[in-house]
């Protein structure tokens, strides 16, 4: 078998035995890397020298006795993340050359395993957008269809992933930028609760809603990134300070007797036929394997599209301020004020879709209109929370799909922003109410597009959800599958 095909846990292993090096298994990515990338383009930046350095590293701790389940294993972060000395751009040309002084807490904590890591993957500027269409350098395409888009923001990190350009990949998710990309390319992907992962050195889009997550090949692999990944970090005041489980352990303890709710606003109007089959195939496994299946409300669901694209500009036109032209990033070089070199930088640097939201955020905060937008969002925001912390009292874990359509083509929905975003109607949600959720796959359409299911749980119950994946991928039989791209 290829390296580069294998699962984290199935590297592990064949490191462990001493098969194989982390140095070969790096090799052998750089190599699917240069016979695919062309097609793909998944990745930003490489970085091929300190990777090997990295590699040999591992292979001499491993030597030693000290390898642990991520050491060795070649990784992509979505560029969104802090990486000491290797240029982070958030896909944008405002970042365009910006290399950071310091690691973010998750690559700090990545690199403190062993992990080796490849590169910085494409991604909506500045996390802005459903579809990686409004990245500054170019839009990486669905290796399981090359005409259709890979889902956003998180883009490139399921594309790499599907394509198997690296072992696994780390995404953000601030209305379903995990999720969605890993539904379209038939991938893994978790946002844990809001607090569960340090923010530390993540490019702030909305503060609020913003999470850091694992994006893998199959179950076990999201386990043993989020374990490595979780923690209370004092540097980041959103983080919570409350214990990691073994998530490993949910991987075996089945279903039987689990309450799974499927509430009913998410298989309404607007949901393709082929994605509700498959999703109700899932739910109809999971009732053989022992679930007891009930029909729940999220009665708010309607009115979160439009809170969340009143807080996250809201928050985005706060974060977005510090990109001035000023003290870093891109600086118009013609500006004849201070206030011509705020414009000439802003201006030139953001591409559209960031300006869109800006100007949305702004608006929202400015004298008069705070109360009538921004205060009011806030208190959807509130029932919504109230509608899933009730739904957790009537069952164990919610299911339903992602996304209420397979991938589309690329630029079918660029010129149409408001199409784009209601294709997030489904996973905008959890982000208010910052419960964990996971998108597995569970079919494909017609067109043999991958098609996600969505799991959520209560707050700080990933384990929940591991435990109903996991049987959802023994079940299915989909993970694992592989697009035909050489």
């Amino acid at each position: 078998m290829d390296l580069h095909t294998l699962t984290i846990h199935q590297l592990h292993e064949r490191l462990d035995r001493g098969e194989v090096t982390s140095v070969e298994a790096t090799e052998a990515v750089f190599g699917r890397i240069d016979q695919v990338e062309g097609k793909v383009g998944a990745y930003i930046t490489l970085n091929r020298t300190e990777a090997m350095v990295q590699a040999e590293a591992a292979d001499q701790r491993r030597a030693a006795g000290d390898g642990g389940a991520l050491c060795g294993i070649p990784l992509g972060l979505k560029d969104i993340v802090c990486t000491k000395g290797l240029k982070t751009t958030c896909g944008s040309k405002i970042l365009e050359s910006f290399v950071p002084p310091y690691d973010a807490t998750v690559v700090k904590k990545l690199k403190d395993a062993g992990a080796v890591i490849i590169g910085k993957l494409s991604m909506d500027e500045f996390a802005m957008g459903s579809s990686n269409e409004t990245c500054a350098f170019g839009t990486p395409k669905n290796p399981w269809d090359l005409a259709h888009i890979c889902g956003g923001s998180s883009g490139g990190s399921a594309a790499a992933l599907a394509a198997d350009e690296c072992i696994a990949a780390i995404g953000s998710d601030t209305g379903g930028s995990i999720r969605q990309p890993a539904s379209h390319c038939g991938v893994v992907g978790m946002k844990p609760t809001y607090g569960r992962v340090s923010r530390y050195g993540l490019l702030a889009y909305a503060s609020s809603l913003d999470q850091l997550g694992p994006m893998t090949k199959d179950v076990r692999d999201c386990t043993l990134m989020l374990q490595t990944m979780s923690g209370y970090d004092p540097r980041d005041s959103t983080s919570v300070n409350c214990p990691v489980p073994d998530y490993s352990a949910a991987l075996t303890q089945g279903v039987k007797g689990l309450k799974v709710g499927v509430p009913k606003e998410y298989f309404g109007e607007g949901l393709d036929s082929e994605v509700e089959q498959a999703v109700r195939s899932g739910i109809r496994l999971l009732e053989e394997a022992g679930a007891e299946i009930c029909q729940v409300s999220l009665p708010h669901t309607d009115y979160g599209v439009a809170a969340y694209y009143i807080i996250a500009p809201a928050e985005a036109s706060s974060n977005l301020a510090r990109y001035d032209g000023v003290r870093f990033g891109y600086r118009h070089q013609e500006a004849e004020s201070l206030l011509d070199l705020y414009c000439k930088s802003r201006s030139g640097g953001f591409g559209s879709e960031v300006k869109r939201r800006i100007m949305i955020g702004t608006y929202a905060l400015s004298s008069g209109y705070y109360d009538a937008y921004y205060k009011k969002a806030l208190q959807v925001r509130t029932l919504i929370v109230q509608d899933f912390l009730e739904a957790f009292k009537q069952c164990d874990v919610l299911v339903s799909p992602v996304s209420p359509f397979p991938a589309w083509r690329i630029g079918e929905k660029i010129d149409d922003p408001l199409s784009m975003y209601l294709s997030d109607v489904l996973t905008i949600p959890s982000n208010l109410a910052g419960v964990p959720c996971m998108s597995v796959p569970c079919g494909f359409s017609g067109a043999g597009l991958p098609i996600g299911l969505q799991i959520q749980a209560a707050h700080f119950a990933e384990e929940k959800i591991l435990q109903v994946a996991a049987v959802l991928e023994n079940e299915l039989g989909v993970v694992g599958k592989k697009p035909s791209l050489v």
